[in-house]
């Protein structure tokens, strides 16, 4: 394995498939599945998710509500979120820790550091939610930011295509597909993998990013082996 101990990055909207809304049970189960199949070859597994498919402190905020307000609903949509997939990967019979950057003693543990990685250590998966508690950060960031506390390897961000491009594919049929990519040309060609904050982290930092196809059965095992799937954002 090339990767001992990673965060994985999953957004929001992919826990809907193909609904329009809230969350896709089959979509879980199979995240689930392909996570339990890394944890089992001994992979230290933590996770952020964001809350896009039950709500956006940014949209919130441009229909006229106050954006702190909004942000803090955001929080509270990726711990739902977090809940959702903590039952899937303990229906499969994982251990599991769900951490919140917001006190909510009765659901979720309050995200302390240490104990973080002495979870990880024990083999338990660890999902961070509630972003990092501040307004104005997303999860992009939160995800950066919990990935360097924790000393991962690397952050594996998996989304819908199969990698970064010149263009939007879905846009875009002349798009080129980086195997990889610095994280200075990254910023010349002012691509949008992450928001900058989150990504500056990571690159100040020295944390590498793969970003892959989370939806294709098999990919995040290959990437764990150090298979060339997706985009590797490296030095």
């Amino acid at each position: 394995m090339k990767y001992k101990r990673i965060l994985l990055k999953l957004s929001g909207e992919a826990l809907m498939g193909d609904k329009q809304f809230g969350i896709d049970n089959d979509r879980l189960a199979q995240y689930a599945r392909e996570i339990k199949a890394i944890h089992d070859r001994g992979v230290e597994i933590a996770i952020v998710i964001g809350g896009g498919n039950i709500f956006r402190g940014l949209q919130a905020a441009e229909g006229g509500m106050e954006r702190t307000q909004g942000d803090y609903m955001g929080m509270l949509a990726t711990v739902i979120n977090g809940m959702a997939l903590q039952s899937a990967l303990e229906l499969l019979d994982m251990k599991t820790r769900l951490m919140s950057a917001i006190k909510m003693e009765q659901i979720a543990e309050s995200f302390i550091r240490r104990r973080a990685v002495r979870h990880l250590e024990k083999g338990r998966i660890v999902i961070f939610g509630a972003g990092t508690g501040n307004p104005y950060f997303t999860t992009d960031s939160a995800a950066a930011l919990r990935a360097i506390e924790i000393e991962a390897d690397v952050i594996l961000k998996g989304t819908r295509v199969d990698g970064i491009y010149s263009a939007d594919p879905e846009k875009d049929a002349s798009a080129t597909k980086y195997s990889t990519i610095t994280f200075e040309e990254v910023y010349e060609k002012g691509l949008n993998i992450m928001d900058l904050t989150a990504f500056t982290l990571c690159n100040e930092n020295k944390l590498p990013i793969i970003v892959f196809d989370m939806n294709a059965a098999g990919n995040l095992q290959k990437v764990i082996a150090g298979e060339e799937v997706g985009t590797l954002v490296n030095f």
